[in-house]
């Protein structure tokens, strides 16, 4: 099909409908002409940068069945592809209700009023008002059945019948017009009939008047007989009857009477509120009781502005109507945005002349009249009409018929698109059908939908439900095109050219606007039915890997990041821990320490960088299936244990070198790792593996040198799961050395995770014999108050003999303290500030500054003057001594360290303690794996920490 049979004329077939000719002179009564065009004009631009933004995205690659699903699951992925999907679906649904509600009342109030089978005669107010609403659930359900049958059974006459629908609607407008034109030279007779300023329903009377002369006499009328208890002048009659005066009101006084003038602004009233003319007299007294209230014509709803847009807006809906048949078009890509947008203009055109139009011709309470009862039940608009209200009537039953039959044709093909795509699982049942593909069990879904929409019964009230489903599409179709020009990926080149990312952004502001301005509370209704579909298609579904939108949209906003954290390290306060993990593989690429990653998931309560790392050793050309089998077997792992992060397998002539490369090139940029996660060495003494302790040793090195901290979990396969609970215990902290906050950060991680979460943390300081000990446990417990820690604190005496082979040196503190504040590139008074406070923390505290006799370096190593200086003058140092008695006496003082520990913390769940570095000289480094096996003997679980040489919490807010 062309431009014309494919696109345009579709698309003037949807647009045009129910609401131009059951609504929209109430619109212009209700809204006042400048109101209701200002309706229209933002409604029509609202579908004119849709439709610019669709012609883009339609003209960027074939659109195949699915429509506008199609192009936003294309381009912004499954999840927002099929909420939306799912929007525009039940949108196109309950279009359908309401064309068949607007169906239903042309034939009962216009065509055969008799066929009401609740009869409405001597009803009123809300019984009149249940009794309409239930002629419309019975006969719409018939009517829904009828159509459902006729799609099912013969949806090839349903297309071939819309062209004679479209002809109906367009000659019902030309018959407007004309009417219009005729008016101007011979007005039509539409009397209405008012009592004071209030407008008389039209049944039950003849004469528009209290009394006749007849027979030289003056007789009452009928009339009189409504608001009178009998027919004699001298009855007793309403009040409001008897002080004002019966007029008869010109209902079209044609486009010269100036009646525009009247109907430029808004009248907006309550439910149950008198329609009243104008301009007319009226005696009433407020405090009178109302009497005879069914005489008047009533507001049947409550009006106001926000109602009328939501009740107009799906009138210019259906603008997809050409790209859903893409498929069928000789070129969609030319076709889609000509025929669309001509489409758009030409409806537009039509609405905003019909606004001026109603406005300049017919009187404000004929308007205002939804259902003629004041006009003896005549349409409005057809007695507008020339040449016969017949063509208007008609036309427009046609017209609802043809656009019921078409919801009902598109929509289970729309839910067909999406289930057959399989995005969500529930659906799938779906996408089947008849052998020639017909979607039977969609077509009976949409059936049911749709008989939710008859149940509500209200045309009013079922036109901003489908309003908020549209209006969720367009926005999307608008966020699908801004997005993919703003990203400029380098598949988005559509042949329409007319389109700008900033009226994209403009038709989304206006949609998102107009939901809310329609209705809020169906907004939000909308927005969590869309959110939900989005999470499940996220969590059950969506497999797919369309190249969306959304993966450019966070590529982008990757880079930026990164490009950001590169301007400087992070500050103390933001600082994370990042973690490598670094785990070995067996012969069959499968982790051999799977509770290491049970421990990084417990640890990740801080929300940092995780990158878990392995090595291969080989070469990359003749490996390469190891490693995608190691990845793999990782990767699963990462799954099972919840380890959100990156996968990192390097493949190297030995495993030293790979490892030295991980902990070298590990991330990008600023998301880099900062701490090295790593587990002891298991069997290190047996000859077989002295790799691995001495690998294990150069990691050390190569953590201190880069500055990162190192976790060391001791005995990992004690380690608890994921699934285990600590449902009591403590977590001990055995603070020696000062690492920057580690040993107290790493405890509160934990505690966040529901494994440790019942275990309570104890901190243990060591003092000599000659240290005040009571203040030092009072001050360490006030440092913990200001770090917001909750802990248990116990300072541990041991003799001089015991600790001699450590070293406290306070003024070391404060320089190392110094120097840090530096780093952080803190103002000088801000410096100065802190400093002043950490002396008196410090200071107070007497936090042991120690080291172990036989190692070249401090804990955090430091090749500056002052630190080498002071390290010489450390008397412990000038003494000679032989390298056995070194170790002999190293050894006997992890031995009497360790037996404080396991006294204290033999039943802990988890024992902290500071990991000292390795010696520079490499002789002794079968000493320094014995010192530590030494001092950690007889305890179930340690964690080995060394900081890497920055604060990582502070006091501070």
């Amino acid at each position: 099909m062309g431009t014309v049979m494919g696109v345009y004329l579709p698309c003037m077939q949807n647009i045009l409908g129910v609401i131009l000719f059951l609504r929209m002179t109430w619109l212009v009564g209700i809204g006042g002409v400048l109101g209701t065009f200002t309706i229209v004009f933002m409604c029509c631009s609202t579908t004119m940068l849709t439709a610019i933004s669709m012609s883009a995205i339609a003209t960027n690659g074939v659109v195949p069945a699915g429509g506008s699903y199609y192009m936003i699951s294309r381009s912004l992925g499954p999840e927002f592809g099929g909420a939306v999907g799912i929007c525009f679906y039940l949108g196109t649904t309950f279009a359908g209700a309401m064309y068949i509600l607007g169906c239903i009342e042309i034939l009962l109030i216009y065509i055969v009023p008799a066929a009401a089978i609740f009869k409405l005669e001597g009803l009123e107010g809300p019984e009149a008002e249940a009794a309409l609403l239930n002629n419309m659930r019975v006969y719409g359900t018939i009517v829904l059945t009828l159509m459902s049958i006729v799609v099912f059974v013969g949806v090839k006459y349903v297309n071939k019948l819309a062209l004679v629908f479209l002809a109906c609607v367009i000659l019902s407008i030309l018959a407007v017009y004309a009417g219009v034109i005729k008016s101007s030279f011979d007005p039509p007779d539409f009397p209405v009939c008012a009592l004071g300023n209030r407008i008389l329903v039209s049944k039950g009377f003849d004469v528009c008047a209290k009394t006749i002369e007849r027979d030289n006499g003056t007789v009452t009328t009928k009339l009189w007989k409504m608001f009178c208890d009998s027919e004699f002048l001298n009855a007793t009659c309403d009040e409001y009857f008897i002080n004002n005066n019966i007029s008869q009101i010109q209902g079209i006084p044609g486009i010269r009477s100036g009646i525009l003038a009247e109907n430029l602004f808004g009248y907006f009233m309550e439910k149950g509120d008198f329609i009243e003319k104008r301009g007319l007299m009226s005696a009433s007294y407020p405090d009178a009781p109302v009497t005879n209230a069914n005489r008047y014509v009533l507001a049947d709803i409550t009006t106001f502005f926000t109602l009328l847009v939501g009740i107009y807006f799906p009138s210019v809906t259906g603008i997809m109507a050409g790209s859903n048949r893409s498929g069928d078009l000789q070129d969609a890509q030319k076709s889609i945005p000509v025929g669309t947008i001509l489409a758009i203009l030409t409806t537009s055109t039509i609405y905003m002349t019909c606004v001026v139009l109603f406005g300049a011709c017919v009187d404000g309470v004929v308007l205002r009249d939804k259902f003629g009862e004041g006009v003896n039940g005549n349409l409005v608009i057809g007695t507008l009409a020339w040449p016969s209200p017949w063509v208007i009537v008609i036309g427009s039953f046609f017209s609802t018929c043809g656009a019921g039959l078409q919801s009902l044709t598109g929509a289970p093909r729309l839910l067909q698109a999406i289930a057959r795509d399989g995005i969500i699982p529930f659906l799938r049942i779906f996408g089947h059908g008849k052998a020639n593909g017909e979607p039977t069990w969609a077509l009976l879904l949409t059936a049911s939908i749709c008989e939710i929409g008859i149940i509500i019964a209200s045309l009013d009230s079922v036109a901003p439900i489908l309003s908020m489903f549209f209006l969720m599409c367009y926005m999307f179709v608008n966020l699908a095109c801004a997005l993919q020009t703003l990203l400029r990926t380098p598949n988005w080149r559509p042949r329409f050219k007319f389109y700008h990312w900033a009226l994209s952004f403009l038709g989304m502001s206006l949609c998102l606007s107009l939901m809310f301005i329609c209705s809020w509370y169906y907004a939000i209704v909308a927005m969590v039915i869309a959110g939900c579909i989005y999470k499940y298609i996220e969590f059950c579904g969506a497999e797919k890997e369309w190249g969306d939108g959304i993966r450019g949209i966070s590529l982008s906003a990757a880079r930026y990041a990164l490009m950001r954290l590169e301007e400087g390290p992070p500050h103390t306060k933001n600082w994370r821990p990042q973690i490598l993990v670094l785990v070995s593989l067996d012969a069959e690429q499968n982790v051999e320490q799977p509770r290491l990653l049970s421990l990084t998931s417990q640890l990740k309560a801080g929300k940092g960088l995780t990158i878990v790392g392995t090595s291969v050793e080989g070469t990359y050309l003749n490996n390469h299936p190891q490693v995608q089998k190691a990845e793999q077997s990782v990767r699963k792992l990462m799954e099972t244990e919840k380890v959100k992060g990156f996968c990192q397998v390097v493949i190297s002539s030995n495993l030293r070198d790979a490892t030295s490369h991980l902990i070298q090139a590990g991330g990008l940029g600023g998301l880099r790792h900062n701490t090295v996660l790593v587990s002891w060495p298991r069997n290190w003494k047996l000859p077989e593996e002295n790799h691995r302790w001495r690998n294990f040793i150069e990691i050390v090195r190569e953590t201190t040198a880069g500055h990162l901290a190192l976790i060391v979990p001791k005995n990992i396969s004690a380690y608890p799961s994921n699934g285990e609970r600590f449902t009591e215990g403590h977590i001990d902290v055995w603070w020696i050395v000062h690492d920057g906050g580690m040993l107290m950060l790493l405890p509160f991680l934990l505690r966040q995770h529901k494994v440790w979460r019942k275990c309570k943390m104890r901190i243990f300081t060591v003092a000599q014999m000659d240290d005040n000990s009571i203040q030092m446990k009072k001050d360490l417990l006030t440092f913990l108050y200001h770090l917001r820690l909750d802990a248990e604190v116990e300072v541990v005496e041991m003799v001089n003999s015991d600790i001699s082979a450590y070293t406290y040196e306070k003024t070391l503190v404060m320089e190392q303290r110094s120097q840090i504040l530096k780093e952080m590139h803190l103002t000088k008074n801000e410096r100065e500030r802190e400093v002043h406070s950490e002396k008196i923390a410090q200071l107070s505290l007497s936090i042991l500054y120690m080291t172990f006799i036989f190692y070249d370096s401090f804990i955090i190593d430091s090749e500056t003057d002052i630190k080498t200086k002071r390290y010489k003058q450390c008397a412990f140092l000038s003494l000679p001594r032989t390298r056995n008695q070194f170790n002999v006496r190293r050894m006997h003082h992890a031995q009497k360290l360790n037996e404080v520990i396991v006294k204290k913390s033999q039943e802990a769940k988890l024992v902290l303690l500071n990991m000292p570095g390795p010696p520079k000289n490499r002789t002794g480094e079968e000493n320094y794996m014995e010192f530590m096996e030494v001092l950690t003997e007889g305890l179930n679980r340690v964690l080995l920490v060394r900081g890497g040489g920055r604060e990582v919490i502070t006091i501070y807010s």
